[in-house]
């Protein structure tokens, strides 16, 4: 069985260029990669949207063995409306809190040795100031959710992972990437009657060898209001 990881987080993002100057600049990342679309991607990587859009792979090293940033711009659309799901990523960089102070972007202390900062878009990182450590400097993604137990079975006895903490007085856990098979993932989620947002479908990725993607929703975050955007506003939704 091959070995599976968190491989990235996507970002829908207004204004492209200022994002990369943040990932790149502030936080010290490399631009991995870049691509151009012409129509909206099958698997709905780039949300409900049907035109032009693009996507930038950021991170701190080679996408083989490090947690990455996609980076989506969807052409014509300049901000988003952040929900309250998505409570930051942290990480370990003393660099980044020194690039940071030297640009002058907004830094605030919320522990010791650890630096709160917005993305823009008002995405959040938590900057831990200390030295990059051998492997990813990346840490955690933080999610907030309605129904700890819920979302507890979901990703770990759903998903595979293993929960590595569990605060029951604090409802919240930490939890890690386990090894699985997509296609088991799948057809658990089907028999437990999950929402699956994307079924199993294979993407072919320029210069790197064709990914496999099932696009899956937690039950106990918030749900997608993407429907009620698009007839407010009379525009078609992408279809998967």
């Amino acid at each position: 069985m091959a070995t599976r990881r968190a491989l990235h987080f996507v970002f829908k993002v207004g204004n492209r260029f200022q994002t990369v100057h943040f990932f790149r600049d502030v936080l010290g990342m490399q631009v991995l990669r870049h691509e151009e679309f012409e129509e909206g991607c099958k698997a709905a990587c780039n949300g409900p949207y049907d035109g032009k859009w693009s996507k930038t792979m950021v991170g701190f090293g080679p996408e083989d063995d490090h947690f990455v940033a996609e980076l989506t711009y969807n052409y014509g659309i300049g901000d988003y409306k952040l929900g309250n799901d998505f409570m930051g990523i942290t990480l370990a960089s003393s660099q980044a809190v020194s690039n940071a102070r030297k640009l002058e972007w907004p830094l605030s202390k919320v522990a010791e040795g650890v630096f709160e900062t917005e993305a823009p878009g008002g995405y959040k990182f938590y900057l831990q100031d200390r030295s990059l450590p051998q492997t990813d400097p990346v840490l955690k993604v933080t999610l907030a959710v309605t129904d700890f137990q819920k979302s507890l079975n979901y990703w770990s006895n759903l998903l595979g992972m293993k929960i590595y903490e569990q605060d029951e007085e604090k409802q919240r856990a930490l939890l890690g990437y386990a090894d699985n098979q997509l296609p088991d993932i799948e057809a658990l989620m089907k028999r437990e009657n999950q929402s699956i947002l994307t079924p199993l479908v294979s993407l072919d990725t320029p210069g790197k060898a064709t990914v496999q993607v099932v696009i899956l929703a937690d039950p106990a975050m918030a749900a997608d209001k993407s429907d009620e955007w698009f007839a407010t506003r009379n525009k078609p939704k992408a279809s998967g």
